[in-house]
């Protein structure tokens, strides 16, 4: 049987989005005002240390779900239901095409019998969920329709953590399908972009840079590349003789040495320009396109300055640092100086609040 109806699921009562990453834990709540506009009620984030969770593995449970309970207090939000998300390494997602005009129970059926074409493993050891997308575009009396998987105990991890810090997970999603969600917002607005464009999405994290190439609300290409901000990080502890947690904090309040820019700063932005370059000539010679029309830069290091600069610089393309929020509503319990400085790092865990809006 289906045995996970969340990673597709629809929820509209108020909804945490929280998006656990291997350097710390993302929660955000949005609302609506009277005119339908999206609120930001509440956004926070609370550090990991290095090594409780492992590309996307939580390896030190008590230490995470302690750091979630301390978010989620610092927040002072009552809402329990939360949306959390897997990695995409975690998942496994297959477009599949079915006859049209089939009831629920009776695409349950043929989707699980599908899926078993598909799942290298025994489906009593995964959460399976669907969702149908719509008519085939080539055969109208058919549906498209979604199958997502993913070994039950990843899933039932997800679920555990929220229990333990009091919470309930009524929707477990794909990580980059709430960072497109989210970064849908931002396209649409983009100037002058006509529907069909190319936009190169780049979340960079602590370890790990996620790229996937978005049209039209479909990925159309995903890479994963070892580096991120801690490598920054690590070259002002060698730099300056600081701890590991020393660096980390006076580079997030900029209370760095005078030749920090010049010394470490500016060669590193350029090394990370360079890496999403090189991230998109892979993307160019596997796929039949030759550019983009934008690219999107998100995550903990994306407001670093001088990079969007930088990256259009090697690449040629207009770039941009995402905010998830703009065009939002600011909500009276939120601190908006530092939501400004950390909104990039927000992405996931707004596209996963903003599941509880879909119809």
């Amino acid at each position: 049987m289906i045995s996970l109806g969340s990673l597709f699921r629809r929820e509209p009562a108020p909804l945490l989005g929280i998006d656990i990453s291997s350097s710390s834990v993302k929660l955000v709540e949005l609302g609506r005002d009277k005119s339908g506009r999206l609120v930001v009620e509440r956004c926070a984030i609370e550090t990991l240390e290095r090594g409780w969770v492992n590309e996307g593995n939580i390896e030190n449970f008590d230490e995470v779900a302690g750091a979630l309970r301390r978010l989620v207090h610092k927040c002072s939000t009552r809402t329990k239901n939360v949306a959390l998300a897997l990695p995409s390494s975690a998942v496994i997602t297959k477009k599949i095409t079915l006859p049209g005009g089939m009831t629920e129970q009776e695409l349950e059926v043929q989707v699980e019998s599908e899926a078993n074409q598909y799942i290298p493993f025994s489906l009593d050891e995964v959460s399976l969920d669907f969702c149908v997308i719509g008519p085939n575009k080539n055969a109208p009396e058919e549906v498209d329709v979604l199958l997502a998987a993913s070994r039950r105990e990843k899933v039932q991890d997800r679920q555990a953590l929220a229990e333990a810090a009091g919470l309930k997970a009524v929707i477990v999603d794909i990580e980059s399908y709430a960072a497109r969600l989210a970064a849908g917002r931002l396209i649409k607005a983009l100037p002058g972009k006509s529907e069909d464009a190319l936009v190169a999405l780049f979340e960079i994290g602590a370890l790990t840079t996620s790229m996937q190439v978005i049209r039209n609300d479909d990925s159309l290409y995903e890479r994963d590349q070892a580096f991120g901000g801690a490598q920054l990080t690590q070259l002002i502890v060698r730099q300056y003789g600081f701890s590991q947690e020393e660096a980390e904090s006076k580079k997030r309040n900029g209370e760095l040495p005078e030749d920090y820019t010049s010394t470490i700063l500016r060669p590193f932005v350029q090394s990370m320009a360079q890496e999403l370059s090189r991230a998109l000539q892979f993307f160019f010679t596997s796929t039949p396109y030759n550019r983009v029309d934008h690219i999107l830069l998100a995550g903990g290091s994306a407001p670093l300055p001088g990079l969007p600069e930088a990256v259009t610089q090697q690449t040629g393309f207009s770039c941009s640092v995402a905010n998830p929020f703009e065009g939002m509503e600011i909500g009276s319990a939120v601190r908006l100086k530092k939501m400004a400085r950390e909104a990039p790092s927000y992405l996931t865990a707004c596209g996963l609040a903003m599941r509880r809006f879909l119809q």
